[in-house]
């Protein structure tokens, strides 16, 4: 195994992220600059995303130079591209894509070109403590993202992605921050949406209905029936614990038929929306019954949203040989 750092980069739509493993594994540097979304905003163009990261990524690697050595570094890798598939890409990407390449180039060290969704994996499995043994499941739930993914470790250290099943609209991150703006919050809208579901009346029954064929689910509708409410003028907290109910519920039946239908029992969760305590705690009480029989793992909340951690670890696994066993 080489010995030394190994610096992971991502540059997704509203992070901008920096991180280092030892070669044991041991993340030393996490660093993250989100992205400045004007208020009443419901997004931000990919030009002035890649605008903001080109501004940020520099600031980050100074701050890094604080902490380690870089004639120590022996690998890097960055995000670019959104899924591992070669037809995803998206822009934001390739400015993590510029810098590792760059950096690599002048340091004379390897460059692993990895995507944000692999991130993602590797991150969930870092901080849940889940050992994958075989295939597993794993639910991407994020603002840029909807998946149901089959997920196989490989002997190279990376991973075997199959796409069970996404969402044919909206993004379930999408879903929340168009409900949340409308109902004043700033963009992302996931913690204060989080948090103003928590004075919800345990009475309440407000409910958004869920929209499941198969794997497949769509988010449009719901978003729809959730902008009615507000103009309704229903009770707000009631909304917002409405919009959780129906992205748990959503979650709940496609995990539900892929653990019946594939016999597997292990499932990840992972994504900014997955950081949300009321979805993982519902979906723990209907997964985990006795009656479904499914082992959850939750990637923990810091780094449930954006981050360049798994990027980091993955750099190791790969580039240093210390890798799943399939």
């Amino acid at each position: 195994m080489r010995r030394g750092y190994f610096v992971g980069f991502d540059t997704s739509c509203y992070t901008t992220s920096t991180a280092v493993s030892n070669e044991q594994g041991k993340i030393v540097f996490d660093e993250r600059i989100s992205l400045q979304v004007p208020k009443g905003s419901k997004g931000l163009k990919q030009s002035d995303c890649v605008l903001q990261h080109v501004e940020n990524l520099p600031k980050l690697i100074l701050k890094l130079k604080e902490f380690i050595d870089w004639r120590k570094v022996v690998g890097i890798a960055a995000s670019v591209k959104p899924r591992p598939l070669e037809d995803s890409h998206m822009p934001v990407f390739l400015v993590s894509k510029g810098m590792g390449t760059s950096l690599a180039s002048v340091m004379q060290v390897p460059f692993l070109p990895l995507s944000h969704q692999e991130g993602h994996l590797m991150a969930g499995i870092y901080s849940s403590g889940f050992v994958p043994k075989s295939d597993f499941l794993a639910v991407h739930f994020s603002g840029g993202t909807s998946e149901l993914l089959k997920v196989k470790c490989c002997k190279t250290g990376g991973f075997q992605i199959e796409i069970l099943g996404q969402s044919e609209d909206l993004y379930a991150g999408q879903f929340i921050d168009r409900v949340g703006v409308n109902m004043g919050m700033s963009f992302p809208s996931g913690p204060e949406l989080e948090k103003l579901a928590m004075l919800c009346s345990k009475d309440s029954k407000l409910r958004i209905p869920s929209s499941v064929k198969g794997y497949s689910f769509s988010f449009s509708g719901p978003e729809s029936f959730a902008q009615r409410l507000i103009n309704k003028g229903e009770h707000f907290p009631s909304i917002a614990r409405a919009v959780e109910i129906c992205i748990a519920k959503t979650i709940e039946k496609i995990v539900r038929r892929a653990v019946e239908n594939y016999e597997i029992k292990d499932v990840l969760f992972i994504g900014g929306v997955m950081a949300n305590q009321f979805i993982r705690s519902f979906l723990k009480k209907r997964l985990e019954h006795k009656a479904v029989g499914a082992k959850l793992h939750f990637c923990e909340p810091c780094y449930s949203t954006d981050n360049a951690v798994g990027i980091a670890l993955l750099a190791v696994r790969i580039l240093a040989g210390s890798n799943y066993k399939s």
